[in-house]
């Protein structure tokens, strides 16, 4: 590199005793050259960066800084340095020859879609060679939880090995292809699956205890929310006040699945359904009720859940953590015969084993486990419990008890609530749209004022209806057969429908 073209160098003081000492020590004769990529900075470019320095926006050049910190080696040391050739380097169709000369195939046994599978997951893996030590140590800093995931869906098995083996031996000389490669350097360490299923399982623990930790919290607190709210207490007064009223009965209960059926019970004269009565009684009776949706999120989410998948969630949690301290049973003894004799030929090569790896932490990690799992359980029986005493509470028997889910209890809550909700925000609104219509001087529709104005002024509608029923009570056209006129009409009480003067609960 020439000093005195790159104005990068021209910016650091550059004894010329250096330069003597570095040709004494560095004969061409004897050593080659470097090869590597020149920077090409221009003295404008450096210019521009000494007055960004000047005003405190960048520090000195890099290479600047590098040329006054570096070391230069001693005599002694340069004579580790690889030989210079005095033969050019060959270009042209002798090298061309000597390429394909060099080129040996790789080694492939595996099949085309295994072989896919393994160069893809290898895609965001490190490099086979530092898997090993990895392994060993459960390092989390080297492979994640999804790399520990890729690594078990790529445990090589016998048969897999017996060919990369056999392959290898038949053709010493010739690299393994990538796959293999890959498959071959995992083989080489003992317990492979069961030190990542212990991985595995000391990364994924938290995830799932949280699963079932979380249902069993949103269950608790809709129990106390359902319990707290007043709005719904008001409800179930109400729906009970009404049905005992149409029954002509004095019932101290109801199931609360019938809550669903009162958006679809309807009233004979105005057709509106039972649930509009029951919030036009609580807006009279209880202006200071909620909308009953907002003060039960939590009967929200605990209906997301199936609570028969969080039992055997459970169970299989217990099961990992048994199997686990037979693993860790497995990987002592091995690792004891290992210290005993002879020392594994990976482990050894790389470092031992730090003390503050995951590896060393697994008794206590899975202790600790063992002990959380004790307290989860608690909560489970607990939460469940006090579900059924819950129902009891509601004046379910013991019968339904046994039968009713969890999640299908919460759902039906959760539906009514929002249809509740709907409902009165409807009342609300058409209360509201009455309100201005008083205030601009137009009777509402409903109000006995408007009737008299509108049968004063009739609207378009009005005016057909007249002329239909103008048609209708004439006797001369009863003659004839008009197809825009029904020939038939039926009494009131063949109409089918659903009847609201009585409630079945």
């Amino acid at each position: 590199m020439n000093a005195a073209i790159n104005p990068i160098f021209t910016s650091v003081p550059y004894p010329s005793e250096y330069l003597v000492t570095m040709t004494r020590f560095f004969p061409q004769s004897r050593h080659s050259s470097v090869s590597w990529g020149q920077t090409d900075s221009d003295l404008h470019s450096i210019l521009i960066h000494r007055r960004r320095s000047e005003a405190g926006k960048l520090s000195s050049p890099m290479w600047a800084c590098a040329l006054q910190n570096e070391v230069y080696r001693d005599r002694p040391g340069t004579d580790t340095l690889p030989p210079h050739s005095s033969h050019p380097p060959m270009t042209g169709k002798h090298n061309s020859r000597l390429s394909q000369a060099a080129f040996v195939p790789s080694v492939s046994v595996l099949g085309m879609k295994r072989s896919n599978i393994i160069t893809i997951a290898l895609s965001s893996l490190p490099a086979p060679r530092l898997l090993p030590p990895a392994i060993y140590a459960m390092d989390s800093s080297v492979l994640d939880r999804e790399d520990v995931q890729r690594l078990r869906a790529l445990i090589p098995t016998e048969d897999e090995l017996g060919l990369i083996k056999e392959a290898k031996a038949q053709n010493p000389h010739a690299p393994l292809a990538q796959a293999e490669l890959c498959l071959l350097t995992l083989g080489e360490i003992p317990h492979l699956s069961t030190r990542l299923e212990l991985w595995a399982f000391a990364l994924d623990y938290d995830s799932l205890e949280k699963e079932i930790a979380e249902p069993l919290f949103h269950l608790k607190l809709a129990m106390e929310q359902l319990a707290a709210s007043q709005t719904f207490r008001y409800i179930l007064a109400t729906v009970l006040t009404i049905g005992n009223f149409l029954n002509g009965c004095k019932a101290r209960g109801f199931e609360l699945s019938y809550l669903s059926k009162l958006s679809q019970v309807r009233d004979t004269h105005t057709r509106q359904p039972l649930l509009h009565h029951v919030c036009l009684l609580l807006l009279q009776l209880r202006p200071d009720s909620s909308d009953l949706h907002s003060d039960i999120a939590a009967v929200t989410k605990a209906a997301k859940y199936d609570y028969s998948q969080v039992q055997s969630s459970f169970t299989q949690l217990e099961t990992m953590c048994k199997a686990s301290w037979e693993q860790l049973k497995i990987l002592e003894k091995a690792e004891d015969r290992q210290n005993g004799g002879k020392m594994d030929r990976s482990k050894s090569a790389n470092e031992e084993v730090s003390e503050n790896s995951l590896r060393h932490r697994l008794p206590k990690i899975l202790k600790d486990c063992e002990e959380r799992l004790k307290v989860l359980r608690a909560v489970h029986r607990r939460v469940i419990n006090r579900f059924h005493s819950f129902l009891l509470f509601l004046g379910y028997s013991h019968s339904m008890v046994r039968d009713t889910k969890a999640e299908d209890f919460c759902r039906n809550i959760s539906n009514f609530s929002l249809e509740y909700r709907n409902a009165r925000q409807a009342i609300i609104l058409q209360r509201e749209r009455d309100q201005q219509k008083a205030v601009a001087g137009i009777p509402a529709p409903g109000t006995p004022v408007g009737r008299r104005k509108c049968q004063q002024e009739p609207s378009q509608d009005s005016d057909e209806q007249c002329r239909l029923e103008k048609v209708l009570r004439t006797p001369e056209l009863s003659s004839r057969v008009d197809i825009t006129v029904p020939q038939s009409r039926r009494r009131t009480g063949d109409i089918k429908g659903v009847p609201c003067k009585k409630m079945t609960w």
